[in-house]
């Protein structure tokens, strides 16, 4: 065996890595699609780091089954989102809460005056939360939804209550004109199934989800 006397020379030039190299080398960016602060501290809850991109999009629900529609406009707001997204690979999430009553979408009050109307409506009776969950990957435009459904039974709120409570300005944002985690909390009388759905994001739901696409 012959040994070459040659010495090893090792270059003093540093690895540099193009951007679009340590994009594909890094983890995607987990982005939220919602400027709901609700959503925001539910998310968090995961202990995952991410990032907001509120979509700014019209709501506007297709036609059929509830879940469906309301999963729908969920993937247009993550969507929207990854459109816009140009720095470099994430996963964009996207929910949309939905408070149905003999089937029709309550959608949020106009006013104080709408937000009573729709109290009223409800008291007494029980009416479906439904949120749904969409994740969208960017640059590839991967896709995946999921639709979550809360039995939710209001108080007999009194009239009395119904105002006070709509003075608080509480109702005004809300998608059925009560926040079930907040004051509104008083009008409720029963909650079937998960609780975080009517808050605005089925937190187990959302969990499987990111599970299932590595990012837990």
């Amino acid at each position: 065996m012959v040994l070459s006397n040659t010495p090893l020379v090792l270059s003093n030039t540093p690895l540099v890595l193009s951007s679009t190299q340590l994009a594909k080398s890094s983890p995607p960016t987990l982005v939220l699609a919602s400027a709901s602060p609700r959503r925001q501290e539910l998310l968090a809850r995961l202990g995952i780091p991410f990032t907001v991109q509120a979509s700014h999009i019209s709501e506007v629900h297709p036609s059929g089954p509830h879940a469906q529609a309301v999963a729908a406009v969920a993937l247009d707001k993550a969507r929207a989102v990854a459109r816009r997204w140009t720095a470099g690979a994430a996963i964009v999430l996207g929910a949309d809460t939905e408070v149905v009553l003999d089937g029709r979408y309550l959608g949020k009050p106009r006013d104080a005056a709408d937000a009573a109307r729709m109290l009223r409506a409800l008291r007494g009776r029980t009416h479906e939360v439904v949120t749904g969950v969409a994740l969208v990957e960017a640059p590839s435009g991967r896709e995946e939804t999921a639709a979550v459904t809360t039995r939710v039974t209001m108080a007999e709120a009194s009239a009395e209550e119904i105002a006070a409570y709509v003075a608080t300005g509480e109702p005004l944002d809300k998608a059925g004109a009560y926040a079930v985690q907040g004051e509104g909390g008083r009008l409720v009388a029963r909650v079937d199934g998960c609780f975080t759905n009517v808050v605005g994001l089925p937190v187990g739901t959302t969990r499987r989800l990111l599970e299932r696409w590595g990012l837990l």
